[in-house]
């Protein structure tokens, strides 16, 4: 592949290139000083890499996120959109991710309300998840810490949140990691078979769920949100189920992410691991800076409303943009040493959560995982180390996240 070819690829910008798998910085640094908005023809969008012009496109409120009112030759975006059924309401579907006003903000603030309210009564719930997640573990002999906490805090938490019964937890697991594989776009037949069956056995269970609150009301967000419908929130069932499967969705993976890539960073860096141990409240931001300098997630889209300027590059209506939060977070104009792990350093806000009207409702839950987590596994296990430090991480091969499969530590 020629440089002028990587320059114009967002495929080139996945783990399909081996470059971008091992050092996604690598190919990102000179797009981003060379080429800031690029276009590709073949996948049918801009490649917006520079933070300034990445910001401004996100918190645009003219732009849209259903992909059908992408151009013609927005060939990515329409492909994921057209899959959709046509003979059911778009709203019962897909999720708020996916949709634009007003059903978009219809939905999104009632969910938004209960959501950040439980949040903010949670922290004990998480501590007693990331507690248990630790009894778990045997320190005398070397372990996965992706399969041991990172993997199962998020589902866990989230299942307290939501109201999961105990004796369907591990049912609710299988298929909570079987609707993940819709995050990528290039998944194969079987997989989407998978992906098919662990996502209606969702839909059946969360209507259950939601039937049984209305009934009988628990300290959960079911019931948070079957009172809000009872109060006249316009949200039907359907809607609700089928948020609720991507609040599940949305949060596991990259909070997951989030954890092992930050715990990964404070091995490698011990002076940094050392400053958070001398003082706890650096926790909130180690997590920031872990979201800037390692975030989970690659790239949001967006797609215009009007005709505008990105980067000095005209940009039609109904033209698609991929905004590159990987290497907006790290834009030299906007972040001193930004190839620098630095958890006391006072930087601009990142653009990991995305932003605007759209910008990511888990957040909140992300962060208090993220900081409960990684505070308490070294407090737990100051001497934590990779077992092989110098080893090529196994980071996983899904388009447009960034996450490890494997991560062998010993304490």
């Amino acid at each position: 592949m020629s440089g002028e070819d990587l320059r114009a690829s967002l495929i080139a910008l996945t783990p399909m290139n081996p470059a971008y798998q091992r050092d996604p910085h690598a190919v990102l640094r000179p797009l981003s000083h060379h080429c800031p908005v690029a276009r590709d023809d073949e996948a049918g969008t801009f490649i917006v890499t520079r933070y300034a012009d990445a910001r401004r496109v996100l918190i645009d409120r003219r732009t849209s996120r259903d992909g059908m009112k992408a151009e013609e030759g927005a060939h990515l975006a329409r492909r994921q959109a057209a899959q959709l059924p046509t003979e059911i309401p778009r709203t019962e579907v897909v999720s708020i991710l996916q949709l634009d006003d007003p059903d978009h903000t219809r939905i999104r603030r009632p969910l938004q309300r209960a959501f950040h309210a439980r949040v903010r009564t949670c922290r004990p719930r998480v501590e007693a998840v990331v507690d248990a997640a630790l009894n778990a573990i045997d320190p005398g002999q070397p372990f996965d810490l992706m399969a041991a906490y990172c993997v199962p805090i998020p589902v866990e938490a989230i299942a307290v949140i939501l109201g999961v019964d105990h004796e369907r937890l591990s049912d609710f697991r299988t298929w909570s990691e079987g609707v993940i594989l819709g995050l990528n776009p290039f998944r194969s037949p079987e997989q989407t078979a998978t992906l098919e069956h662990c996502r209606a056995a969702l839909h059946a269970y969360f209507h259950e769920v939601i039937a049984a609150r209305r009934d009988h009301p628990c300290d959960d967000l079911i019931s948070d949100m079957v009172a809000l419908q009872a109060e006249g929130a316009d949200i039907n069932e359907d809607e609700l189920a089928v948020n609720l499967i991507a609040l599940l969705v949305g949060g596991n993976l990259t909070t997951t992410d989030l954890i092992g890539n930050g715990a990964r960073l404070l091995m490698l860096n011990p002076r940094e691991r050392d400053k958070l141990l001398a003082d706890p409240a650096l926790a909130p931001a180690l997590v920031e800076e872990v979201l800037r300098y390692e975030g989970p997630v690659d790239m949001t889209q967006r797609i215009m409303g009007e005709d505008v300027v990105v980067g000095g590059c005209p940009v039609a209506a109904r033209q698609v943009v991929s905004t590159v939060l990987r290497a907006a977070n790290r834009d030299p104009e906007i972040f001193e040493e930004p190839d620098r792990f630095l958890i006391d350093a006072k930087r601009p806000p990142h653009l990991a959560f995305g932003g605007g009207s759209h910008i990511c409702i888990g957040a909140p839950l992300a962060r208090l995982e993220g900081q409960i987590a990684l505070l308490k596994l070294f407090q737990r296990f100051p001497e934590l180390r990779m077992v092989d430090a110098d080893a090529v991480p196994a980071w996983r091969t899904l388009p447009f996240f960034r996450g490890m499969e494997e991560l062998m530590v010993t304490a």
